[in-house]
């Protein structure tokens, strides 16, 4: 049974609220707590709520010819991969004896409260992005992490870390040939914010009021159909980080290397057939340390510069030309990869 005062808002948290004449806003929440989601490439699942991606496993074979010789027949070999996608959802009720002390200020009522929801919703996606493994969490998609997860995988580099206390920088290209975020078919891309009007609920004695409902939702899935545009730094000891021990530019460089293409923040490139945008993503402690290596005295100047570039109105710090964005899902908790 659902506890009031825990799962429903109530006066106290309206009064906590104090300021109902605030201008409120929703636009760009998700954004400001899902930094992937800016750079993210969107494509809609071919199955339903599931993406099957072909992948080439084998080159046909050619030989050499001669006149009046025929040619050996050959094909190439596909192997599928299919992706699944998850949904993650909140309910708001607000009671209507509530939001009929405060008549002129409903919509602010009920923005406040939804406002938690959106963010609570951006926060659970961003980490599952990341980490979500479908073999532990069979509801949910399987994400960045658990398929870079060993050092057996060229593009996984060793940070030098060890015990628990590590955390990851990431490389990651986004476009249709490298990765991208999936939704289901027939569903927009996006938080899905619905007003379910008044509804009858009961209290934990059974007995009935009234409410008013928000549902929200959204829909979402990760589908990586070259696994060589993506980079991970994994094992990085964040203890040794603060203390000054690491040095991350060159592991940045390793990483930069092992991709498939070793290109900045471009939308065309000649040779390419899909070119898509590399972003790197790191933790406020890892981006601290770097910007602390970029910034040092010309006694020991070492040339490293974070450069600042303007992406879509706005300006992020780059690295050789390809964006950082700060991330704070990326946890200073991960366990050791081997």
């Amino acid at each position: 049974m659902a506890i009031l005062g825990s799962t429903y808002w109530n006066l106290i948290d309206a009064l906590k609220a104090q300021d109902l004449n605030a201008e409120a806003a929703v636009a760009e929440v998700l954004h400001q707590f899902t930094p992937f989601l800016k750079d993210a490439n969107v494509q809609s699942c071919n199955k339903g709520t599931k993406h099957a991606i072909s992948i080439r496993s084998g080159l046909p074979s050619v030989s050499w010819g001669a006149l009046y010789q025929g040619i050996a027949q050959s094909k190439g070999n596909y192997t599928t991969v299919e992706e699944t996608t998850g949904f993650v959802e909140g309910l708001s009720s607000v009671d209507t004896r509530l939001l009929g002390l405060y008549p002129n200020e409903t919509g602010k009522l009920r923005l406040m409260e939804a406002q938690g929801f959106i963010e609570a919703i951006a926060q659970a996606l961003s980490s599952a992005i990341w980490y979500s493994d479908v073999r532990t969490s069979p509801t949910q998609f399987h994400g960045m992490a658990p398929r870079y997860n060993s050092l057996a995988n060229k593009n996984v580099i060793n940070g030098g870390g060890s015990g628990s206390d590590n955390m990851s920088i990431w490389f990651v290209t986004h476009g249709d040939m490298q990765t991208s975020m999936l939704t289901p078919q027939s569903i927009a891309a996006g938080l899905r914010r619905e007003d379910k009007g008044e509804q009858r609920v009961l209290d934990g004695n059974g007995n009935p009021y009234y409410v008013k409902e928000e549902m929200f939702c959204q829909h979402a899935g990760i589908g990586v159909k070259d696994w060589r545009w993506n980079t991970r730094i994994a094992n990085i000891d964040v203890s040794d980080v603060v203390a000054g021990t690491v040095v991350l530019n060159p592991l940045l460089r390793k990483a930069y290397h092992k991709l498939q293409g070793t290109h900045a923040y471009q939308m065309d490139k000649p040779g390419v057939a899909a070119p898509g945008r590399t972003v790197i993503y790191m933790n406020r402690t890892a981006f601290e340390a770097l910007d602390a290596e970029s910034t040092n005295s010309r006694a020991t100047d070492n040339f490293i510069r974070l450069t600042p570039m303007e992406i879509q109105g706005e300006e992020v710090q780059t690295w050789r030309g390809i964006p950082i964005r700060r991330d704070d899902t990326l946890v200073e908790t991960e366990t050791l990869v081997a």
